[in-house]
């Protein structure tokens, strides 16, 4: 799966904050990474937020992802290299502080990077990724992943580019070998369809308690 690094343009407005969480949210849902979105739009919100109290609203800034390694990076970009987050115990009824403690509970790491016009604040996220494009899920999803490749469906994910028509022709290439384990089984005297029932019995089964067998609920999997 190609995980191109992407940036976005933007201005430190508290209206702004919802829908770059709803950017990263539809991003990280086409880059297969749902376990960490949570996490990420919460670094999001703090990040943009620490802009608007600190260096101030309107502030021109930029929002920019990408993966390190197995890692989500997630950098926020902002003209004032002299107003610096930093990590403070907020008390129980304090209102403001929480931001950078925020993020330092969900994130592995994070840091600030100072350039003579800007700086940059970044922090990076865990993902259950063998590799920067590689697939999360799960076993199922490592061996499924597998069983393309000898068909060479995953070669077709690194060299077409991420769009709709990309992700229809490999809906398609997964649709015919979907097609041709059916005809095996038909080869062998197997009920189609009850094994597709037994299979999407499973599927849901499994999909209800989540790949790593903690359950979860509809409403979240819908999100």
């Amino acid at each position: 799966m190609s995980r191109k690094p992407w940036e976005l343009d933007f201005t430190a407005e508290p209206e702004e904050v919802a829908a770059l969480r709803r950017i990263m949210r539809l991003h990280l849902g086409g880059w297969g990474l749902h376990e960490v979105t949570d996490a990420a739009q919460l670094c999001v919100s703090e990040l943009v937020s620490n802009i608007i109290t600190h260096v101030g609203a309107g502030t021109p800034a930029t929002l920019a992802v990408s993966m390190n390694g197995t890692r989500l990076r997630i950098e926020v970009h902002d003209p004032d290299a002299r107003a610096l987050p930093t990590l403070v115990e907020a008390g129980v009824d304090s209102e403001s502080g929480r931001g950078m403690a925020l993020v330092d509970a969900v994130a592995d790491r994070w840091g600030v990077l100072l350039h003579p016009d800007r700086k940059t604040t970044w922090c990076e996220l865990s993902t259950q990724l063998s590799s920067s494009d590689g697939h999360s899920g799960g076993d199922r999803v490592a061996r499924a992943a597998a069983m393309l490749g000898l068909y060479g469906v995953t070669q077709l994910s690194r060299v077409t580019a991420p769009s709709t028509l990309g992700a229809a022709v490999e809906e398609e290439a997964v649709i015919g070998v979907i097609a041709d384990l059916l005809h095996w089984l038909q080869a062998h005297g197997r009920d189609v369809d009850e094994v597709l029932d037994r299979a999407q019995v499973k599927f849901e089964a499994e999909l209800g308690m989540g790949w790593d067998g903690e359950l979860i609920s509809a409403r979240s999997v819908a999100e």
